[in-house]
């Protein structure tokens, strides 16, 4: 495993977008914070400043409350024909396709990730959402309803449901996808006609702010997207209790989500969370070992491991466990870190310093606890904030490598011989978000599937995401699904009209 060098492979609209500070959009505008306030977006792989963006508060998420509520209300959005707004939506998609190459390095730059990976996944699937959300905007139906009346005999009715959207919504979005995370949370919410403000993450602002601007040329009318870059302890939680809000969408840990949670008790507003992780992928002896094994361990060091649907879990049954260990070992072994701009890279740095210091403060907790890392277990040079891929063994449920969430490329290996007790171990978490299964014996594996207490399920395969298929997760891992069409029922309001005919 090697350390790649930089290489400047920017596109040149990146240059002048990160050269000038960013400002935040508001009804239309692009506008300074009330403050005058700007806060710096880091490159992770030198630690050194990418650009500066403008810190908005509390002042500036209650103007933007208030250019989406007056869209909401008054404006063009919500009258225009739902095929109509399914054009606007549509066109996005395509000037983000038509931007892909700059998109995919503004995420590299501002996150770390490798371009290669931002190219092939992160903006094609947000394209993807853009599509198959605009697609819906023409299929959100009520239904017709049959009524008796036992107290007025002889009376006719017509009883109906309407879905209309819920109003103005807020919607806070992590650091590990920040592209495709906003395209998550905009997606349906715009298909239904709601307005939003959206607080991008502080660490990783930047794709959301570009993304604004297309919003602009999409033809989007003023006020229904506002786009507030600033800290979470301000902006976000001025959102997240913001009284003029109806539904607040948050993506993030655990912990920050119990925080939201609290913060939107005070008008009760509706509120959906994608939360932490810890999954487990089960290999049973009969697997494929040739997919299994690039397979279990792409699971978890896909996204440097910053990814809340991380295979971290890894349960392997006894007989093949040191072959498997071994494998997964040499795969991360292998792995080539760099910067993500780097063509050669495969895995870039952890997203920040405080990130880099949670996981390796694991990892120290680990090995205190017994743990013996077979490959990898500490930071990797000393520029940027690089961790090795690391893999665990001789760890034990009550260790808080097992127990809690690290988020980053950390994989803890246990053997099991009974697949009763490991479908137990699997369950034996707060969270409840992802689980993978791998086995020939297809029969097995769905018998396994229907038991584990899991939002998504991949069998032999892990990390795989369509724009139609839900995710969220059970437990301590969130409320409410992203993407497919349930998604779409969480940034709705259903309406009953009954009308008395004779």
């Amino acid at each position: 495993m090697s350390t790649a060098t930089m290489t400047e492979v920017w596109h040149p609209n990146v240059g002048t977008f990160v050269a000038q500070t960013r400002k935040m959009l508001i009804n239309g505008q692009w506008v300074n914070a009330q403050s005058g306030k700007t806060f710096p977006t880091y490159d992770p792989a030198t630690g050194k400043v990418l650009a500066h963006v403008t810190e908005g508060d509390k002042a500036d998420i209650d103007l933007a409350v208030q250019a989406a509520r007056k869209a909401f209300e008054q404006g063009p959005w919500r009258k225009m024909t739902s095929s109509d707004r399914g054009k606007v939506i549509w066109r996005l998609a395509d000037l983000l396709e038509s931007n892909l190459e700059e998109f995919a390095q503004l995420e590299s730059l501002d996150n770390g990730k490798p371009l290669t990976i931002a190219r092939a996944a992160d903006v094609p699937l947000a394209v993807d959402l853009f599509r198959y959300m605009a697609g819906w905007t023409t299929k959100i139906e009520g239904n017709t309803i049959p009524i008796s009346v036992p107290y007025m005999p002889g009376a006719e009715f017509l009883a109906y449901t309407r879905r209309e959207p819920v109003g103005v919504v807020g919607q806070i979005i992590p650091w590990n996808f920040p592209l495709l995370m906003a395209a998550w949370k905009l997606g349906p919410a715009l298909a239904v006609g709601c307005t939003i403000v959206m607080k991008p993450a502080e660490q990783t602002p930047l794709s959301a702010l570009r993304l604004g601007e297309l919003i602009i040329e999409a033809g989007f009318p003023e006020g229904v997207v506002n786009i507030v870059p600033g800290y979470g302890e301000t902006a976000g939680a001025a959102l997240a209790s913001h009284p003029d809000v109806d539904k607040v969408a948050f993506t993030g840990s655990t912990e920050v989500g119990k925080l939201i949670l609290n913060a939107a008790s005070g008008n009760l507003k509706k509120v959906t969370l994608e939360l932490g992780g810890k999954s487990p992928s089960l290999v049973l002896s009969d697997a494929d070992l040739e997919s299994g094994i690039p397979g279990v361990a792409s699971a978890i060091f896909f996204n440097h491991g910053q990814c809340c649907a991380a295979g971290s879990r890894l349960y392997v049954e006894k007989s093949i466990f040191d072959t498997v260990v071994a494998g997964v070992a040499d795969q991360a072994k292998q792995i080539t870190l760099g910067p993500g701009m780097n063509p050669s890279t495969q895995m870039g740095p952890l997203v920040s310093v405080e990130q880099q210091q949670r996981v390796l403060e694991y990892l120290e907790s680990g090995l205190a606890e017994g743990a013996e890392a077979v490959a990898g277990g500490k930071r990797r040079g000393d520029q940027g904030y690089f961790v090795e891929p690391t893999v665990l063994v001789k760890t034990t449920s009550t260790m808080k490598v097992i127990q809690e969430e690290i988020f980053g490329p950390v994989v803890c290996a246990e053997p099991f011989q009974d697949v009763d007790e490991v479908i137990q171990k699997a369950n034996n978490n707060i969270y409840g978000l992802a689980a993978a299964v791998w086995t020939k014996d297809l029969s097995k594996a769905h018998r396994i599937a229907a038991r584990l207490r899991a939002g998504t399920v991949w069998i032999n395969c892990h990390n795989i995401f369509d724009a139609a298929l839900p995710f969220g997760g059970y437990k301590q891992s969130g409320w409410g699904r992203e993407m497919g069409h349930e998604a779409l029922d969480l940034y709705t309001e259903v309406k009953s009209v009954c009308a008395k005919l004779a």
